[in-house]
């Protein structure tokens, strides 16, 4: 040992055997030769051998010397690394370097070495793997722990490694890699700064996505040293995140991206640093938060993750943040709920409270994102989400803005596809998401454009997708119609009414261009070009857009071709289709992709392709019935009842024959339909007539075979059918046969010689018969029909109490309990009608007698002979049928002419009927014949008679229609410049004297100054004026105004010298005008034209008389106050049936609850409805007595509308008033009646027009409006005090026949949904409950009419009043609500306060 250190100390060198001197005077080659050796001689070294380490000292220093450190060749380089690297594993633990500059110098040198690494395929791979593994077993590197210098070393290892790493390199390289740098982190004494931003780095996206096996590298180290690291990695977030260091480390602004990849790689690194996020949750600076919830986003929602579970304060304080006041962060929240609810779903109940939150955002983009994430997660997997996120997406389709409600319908209709259409999760799952299609198709009652627009997309791509083969197309339309509810069915039937129309317009537009050109014709194309251009978005861009396709189509004669087949009405799907594809590609251009003619152009085609309907579609529909009828269908599998399926398929027939007729033109369709007459279902075979009465225009000459065997059945339904079925009977023969009178006669005769009032049942039908008969054809008829009316109908049976009604305190009973001789006579009533309706002229003064006998029934309230014999319900029957005949009589110009003032105002007061059934039936009845502009103008004005109806849902619907009315005015008005010679019947503020007029004439407005009767006047006229003034066009406040004061310089055209009458009418124009000043700050500017007042109720002005006096009491002021008016929109309700009485509402109960509310939306329509009652949970009627009940079950009556503040203490107010009374009308005794009929002369010539409306039964009824007045036996009535009741809610009924006839088939299908009424809603208290004493004597006897009484029972107690209570909480909307529930004693203090009135004297008293 001696001698080897001697050898040490000499410097001499000992070089293996076989192995020369190494210097720099030998050649690379020899050079690189004998190192090969030397590197051999060292490799098979152990550390056991003490000699031969002693002996090769010398060679090991020389190794390290600067030569061959900095030896230029590679290769020597890479011999002497793999060298120096066995001498630290021969010498381990101690290394024959001593000097730490030397250390460090040989360390570097073989960190310079390892980037060799990087060549997977180079020849010296294998050595430099090599030299990888031999350090890393051997831990060479920790030698360097005692360096000062180390972390410049191992910085420079660990960069070095991580450049090197790539995909070439096998696991052993990776597993000595992660080996080599583990140990200096782990038996290290600590981790700088530097070492770890050089791991970290790694995790940073941008680095990790350049280098895939680098950030592979970094997760494993991490991983392996993850409790050692830990504590340096917890500093380094310390110091950013808590004390905002951000310059210890370059990696600072990348500290949330750190956090989710060390999270992602190891959740223990991340121990101590998920509380300072709380911390972070919370800071002032909002993209600080932003960046900490986007980071702990992912976070949570990462797939594996138990973050939630692990950390709830964490959990919490980060949904706390979707109410955080920046809205990136709430979007950012909002974004991250898809990715939770997808992966878990444990989480889903936390987050649907704040998700229900968002939902309604100020932001629009939140309110979408909300909805993305919800149908996300569901399209995903439907049990992933509960029925309240569901829920807010079904609010969102009714959204103020157009982009999210898109998402949500198309959101609804994407997962309806998936899960009803395809099935994929089962029937549970499809029934859970049942009620979409539904709602959807609710949209279609929206008054924008785009919804109805996109319901019609998503009707033909996801409820009946029209790429399906046709029968399975059609078994889904099958299914669909069938499972849909009353309002989406009605929605469904009015979609395809809209597409045909604009097909209509289309066709017509074609025509013209085809036309030769006159002076008109250019006038003749723009007005067809407004029409089309109405039925698409943006009609302000898009009417350049179909004026140049009308010039498109005028030059290329191809296209104009491919359009005329596909608006032809035999086109069938596959042709639409080829058609569509044919005129796209003709119009556009590859050059410019973005074309918005193309756009505007493929929305046309969209909506008049019939992609869904052809003749061999309804093949396919009519077998489908037929299968459902054999009993072969799915019928139960799908859910459906087979007799609900049949019936439903059937009525889809029908409403498809109204648009489709031309498809049902197949033998095989038609002996389909004659199978369904023969069957026993009465729907069944009406709906059949009504299919063969569209359908069969061409039956005769067509399908002889069939009208063969049709014939014969047509006459037997006509002679003894039900009533239905026999009207439409009468309605084929009219259709299809060229020999039409001879059928009429065979049925005519034998039914005119078998009338007999002796069997009423047997009746019904040939009355229905023979008026049908009488409207088609009476002058075919003119002498027995003229005798048949007198002889027959008036004297035999109107004027013939025969059998005694029933002793009932209800006012209205379901139809099977109306007895036979009340639905006699309300047919007899109608065959009268009809034959008015088809003789179209009075030169007999037929209609004069008709008007004196309706009037006569409403002055008797239903009992024309005054014998007492009647029931109640029978009269509120009578009286309808009576003042909906009126109505239909008044829509003919020639019998409108001959309507007395006085027969006008006993009309009008059927609205506020005591039965609240007559009211909505008489209230739909007098809309129907408004919208469709056949009524006079002044019977817009009767809905101002609603102001002070006690059911909020009426006085809603009152308003509705009015809105409705007015603006189909106006924009008629927009449409035909050139009707304006007939403004005086078109302009809806010119409804304004008519209001006036008959408010004047009121019966409840007795006394001119009392304050009570004016603040119900003033209520009255805001009512409409409200809605004439929520939009002052053209100066139209300042016209009403001018109108007013003319209105003041006539006298009163009914009764010009009746002094109080006059003084009546201008204090009615004084409440008017002082409505209009204080709610307009235009009313005194000019007015645009000067108005001209209709002649029958107001005289000539007096040039002479100028009425300036103040009519109103000094106390009135108050009562006006300042404000606009608020916008009126058109409301959907107006137009959807009425929910039938005793079926049950589900889905649409409640208003869809949307802060965001579309100023467009329909706040009423079907998916909105507020308040609607399923019947059946009633378990009286609306109509009983009140006089059944005790005191202390009446309830406080609440308040309506709002008022001044003033006004709001008028329900104290308590005065007596004397009853009202109706006037008689003149000479309406029997006798009087009778000769009026004898007296008649022949009918005029016939016309051949149809007429189908009023068929339907009025489900509930009036208001409560007062029984015959003693004012006959007394002129002067005796004093009492006036308080209206409100009546109680109506039992349950069922609907059966019409009662009164529709005015076209289409409004059959919709005829029997009768409105509900809203369960626990009060009557509004009145404004006035009585007059002073001292009017209870006025002389003037009044028309008596019955108001609704105001109180309201407490027989709810008797139907579960908690219930009721409930759902009157839950059925507040924007409105005022009704007032809440009231102590017994105060009921009683209010009771008490109000005496009753005894309105009647005799058997009809309202107690």
């Amino acid at each position: 040992m001696a001698h080897s250190k001697n050898r040490a100390t000499d410097g001499k060198i000992t070089y293996p055997p076989g192995v020369k001197e190494i210097s720099d005077k030998i050649s690379k080659e020899e050079m690189v030769r004998r190192l090969k050796m030397v590197v051999k001689t060292f490799m098979d070294m152990d550390q056991d051998s003490e000699e031969e380490k002693e002996l090769y000292l010398n060679l090991a220093l020389h190794l390290a010397s600067d030569f061959f450190l900095k030896h230029p060749d590679k290769d020597v380089r890479l011999l002497v690394a793999c060298c120096l690297a066995d001498i630290f594993r021969i010498y381990a633990p101690e290394a024959p370097y001593t000097s730490p500059d030397k250390l460090k110098d040989i360390f570097m040198f073989i960190t310079r070495q390892l980037k060799g690494l990087e060549d997977t395929k180079s020849a010296q791979f294998n050595r430099y793997f090599y030299l990888l593994e031999n350090i890393a077993w051997v831990k060479s590197y920790n030698i360097c722990f005692e360096l000062e210098d180390s972390n410049e070393i191992f910085t420079q290892l660990y960069r070095t490694l991580f450049q090197v790493i790539n995909n070439g390199h096998n696991q052993k390289v990776h597993m000595h890699m992660v080996d080599l740098m583990s140990s200096i982190v782990c038996e290290g004494d600590s981790v700088s700064q530097e070492l770890l931003d050089t791991v970290l780095v790694n995790l940073v996206p941008a680095h990790k996505n350049l280098n895939k096996q680098a950030y592979d590298l970094a997760k494993a180290l991490l991983k392996r040293t993850a409790q050692a690291i830990e504590p340096y990695i917890t500093n380094f977030f310390n110091q950013v995140l808590m004390l905002g260091k951000t310059s210890v480390s370059d990696l600072s602004e990348h500290v949330f991206d750190l956090i989710l990849e060390l999270y992602n790689i190891d959740s223990h690194l991340l121990l101590s640093v998920l509380p300072q996020l709380e911390f972070k949750l919370k800071s002032n600076d909002n993209d600080e938060r932003l960046q900490v919830v986007k980071l702990l986003a992912k976070m949570f929602g990462a797939k594996d993750s138990e973050l939630a579970s692990q950390n709830k304060p964490l959990w919490q304080c980060y949904l706390g943040r979707f109410n955080d006041i920046h809205v990136p962060v709430r979007l950012e929240c909002v974004k991250f709920a898809s990715h939770c609810l997808m992966n878990h779903p444990d989480l889903a109940k936390d987050l649907t409270e704040y998700l229900k939150v968002r939902s309604h955002d100020p932001e629009e983009a939140i309110r979408h994102d909300v909805i993305v994430s919800i149908v996300t997660a569901s399209k995903k997997d439907l049990s992933l989400v509960n029925d309240h996120l569901l829920n807010f997406v079904r609010e969102r389709t009714l959204d103020k803005r157009w982009r999210v409600r898109k998402e949500a319908m198309m959101g609804l209709a994407q997962i309806y596809k998936k899960y009803s259409l395809q099935a994929e999760a089962g029937k549970e799952a499809a029934k859970q998401i049942s009620w979409i299609k539904d709602k959807l198709l609710h949209i279609y009652y929206q008054n924008s454009i785009d919804d109805r627009l996109l319901v019609e997309r998503i009707f033909a791509q996801y409820l009946v997708p029209h790429n399906l083969e046709t029968t399975e197309r059609m078994k889904c339309l099958y299914y669909l119609y069938a499972t849909l509810d009353g309002n989406a069915v009605k929605a469904l039937n009015e979609m395809w009414k809209c597409q045909n129309m604009l097909r209509h317009h289309v066709k017509d537009l074609l025509d013209l261009i085809k036309q030769p050109k006159s002076d008109s014709y250019n006038k003749t194309v723009f007005s067809k070009v407004m029409v089309i251009t109405r039925n698409l978005p943006d009609p302000g861009k898009t009417q350049d857009f179909v004026k140049k396709l009308a010039q498109v189509l005028e030059e290329d004669e191809k296209i104009r071709k491919q359009l005329e087949t596909l608006v032809s009405p035999s086109c069938s799907c596959k042709q639409a289709e080829i058609c569509v594809k044919e005129i796209t590609k003709k119009l556009g251009s590859p050059k410019q992709p973005s074309n918005p003619f193309l756009e505007m152009v493929k929305f046309l085609l969209e909506r008049i392709a019939p992609v869904h309907i052809d003749t061999e579609s309804i093949s396919a529909l009519i077998k489908q019935v037929n299968k459902s009828i054999e009993g072969t269908a799915d019928d139960e599998d799908e859910g459906v009842p087979t007799e609900q399926a049949i019936r439903a398929g059937l009525e889809l027939l029908k409403v498809l024959s109204f648009t489709h007729p031309v498809s049902f033109h197949s033998a095989e369709t038609f002996e389909s339909l004659l199978g369904c007459l023969k069957m026993d279902d009465e729907k069944v075979a009406e709906a059949a007539l009504q299919i063969f009465k569209n359908t069969g225009n061409k039956l005769e000459e067509s399908f002889p075979q069939i009208k063969s065997v049709l014939s014969p059945v047509l006459q037997q339904k006509a002679k003894k059918g039900p009533p239905r079925q026999a009207k439409y009977a009468i309605h084929c023969i009219h259709a299809m046969f060229s020999n039409r009178e001879t059928h009429f006669a065979q049925i005519f005769e034998p039914l005119h010689k078998s009338l007999d009032t002796e069997n009423m049942e047997q009746l019904i039908t040939p009355l229905t018969t023979l008026g049908h008969l009488a409207m088609l054809a009476p002058e075919q008829f003119a002498a027995p029909l003229k005798s048949l009316v007198a002889n027959f109908i008036v004297k035999d049976l109107l004027m013939n109490d025969r059998i005694p009604g029933k002793k009932t305190t209800k006012l209205w009973v379901p139809d099977d309990e109306v007895s036979p001789e009340t639905l006699a006579k309300i047919q007899g009533l109608k065959l009268m009608v009809r034959w008015l309706l088809g003789v179209k002229n009075n030169q007999s003064k037929s209609g004069n007698s008709t008007l004196r006998m309706l009037t006569a029934i409403l002055s008797s309230d239903g009992d024309l002979t005054e014998q007492g014999k009647m029931g109640k319900p029978d009269m509120s029957r009578l009286r309808l049928a009576a003042g909906c005949s009126i109505l239909r009589l008044a829509q003919e110009p020639c019998y409108h002419e001959i309507i007395t003032l006085e027969q006008y105002q006993l009309c009008a007061l059927v609205i506020n009927d005591e039965c609240y059934q007559v009211r909505q039936a008489f209230a739909q009845k007098l809309h129907k014949g408004l919208c469709r502009l056949r009524l006079p103008l002044e019977y817009l004005a009767v809905f101002t008679l609603c102001a002070k109806d006690p059911v909020k849902e009426r006085r809603a619907h009152a308003r509705q229609c009015l809105v409705k009315n007015i603006n189909l005015r106006r924009e008629y008005l927009k449409q035909h410049a050139a009707v304006s010679e007939k403004l005086i019947s078109l302009l809806p503020e010119y409804v304004v004297p008519y209001a006036i007029h008959l408010l004047v004439h009121d019966p409840d407005y007795v006394k001119v100054q009392d304050i009570e009767q004016l603040k119900d006047i003033k209520e009255a006229l805001w009512f409409v004026l409200e809605i004439l003034m929520a939009k002052n066009e053209n100066n139209s406040h300042a016209f009403i105004r001018k109108m007013v004061e003319n209105i003041k310089q006539t006298k009163d055209g009914q009764c010009p010298d009746d002094q109080k009458i006059n003084e009546k009418l201008y204090t009615v124009c004084d409440v008017a005008m002082n409505i209009v000043i204080s709610k307009s700050t235009t009313y005194s500017l000019e007015s645009p034209k000067d108005p001209v007042l209709p002649a029958r109720y107001f005289t000539q002005p007096d040039k002479n008389f100028s009425n300036t006096k103040n009519y109103l009491p000094p106390e009135m002021k108050s009562f006006f106050t300042p404000g606009k008016p608020k916008a009126a929109n058109v409301l959907g309700a107006v137009n959807k049936p009425l929910s039938a009485t005793g079926k049950l509402q589900t889905k649409l109960s409640r208003m869809e609850t949307i802060s965001n509310a579309s100023s467009n939306s329909n706040p009423s329509s079907p998916g909105r409805s507020k308040g609607r009652l399923d019947s059946a949970d009633v378990d009286h009627s609306e109509n009983e007595d009140i006089s059944m009940k005790s005191p202390s079950e009446t309830e406080k009556p609440s308040r309506g509308r709002k008022r001044g503040t003033a006004a709001n203490q008028d329900d104290k107010v308590q005065e007596s008033k004397p009853k009202r009374g109706r006037k008689k009308a003149a000479n309406t005794s029997t006798d009087d009646a009778e000769d009026q009929w004898g007296e008649d002369s022949s009918l005029a010539e016939a016309s051949m027009e149809t007429e189908d409306e009023q068929n339907s039964p009025p489900k509930k009824g009036r208001r409560g409006r007062p029984p015959k007045s003693a004012a006959s036996k007394d002129e002067a009535p005796s004093k009492g005090r006036r308080g209206r009741r409100k009546t109680a809610p109506p039992a349950d009924e069922e609907n059966e026949d019409e009662q009164e006839e529709e005015e076209d088939d289409e409004d059959d299908a919709g005829s029997e949904n009768m409105e509900a009424k809203p369960k626990g809603r009060r009557g509004r208290k009145p404004r006035g409950e009585a007059d002073t004493a001292s009017d209870s004597v006025e002389s003037t006897p009044q028309k008596r009419r019955g108001r609704p009484p105001k109180s309201q029972t407490a027989a709810r107690k008797a139907s579960g009043g908690r219930s009721r209570a409930a759902a009157n909480q839950e059925e507040e909307s924007e409105e005022e609500m009704d007032t809440a529930q009231q102590s017994e004693e105060e009921e009683d203090e209010s009771m008490d306060s109000s005496p009753k009135v005894r309105r009647k004297v005799g058997r009809r008293d309202r107690r």
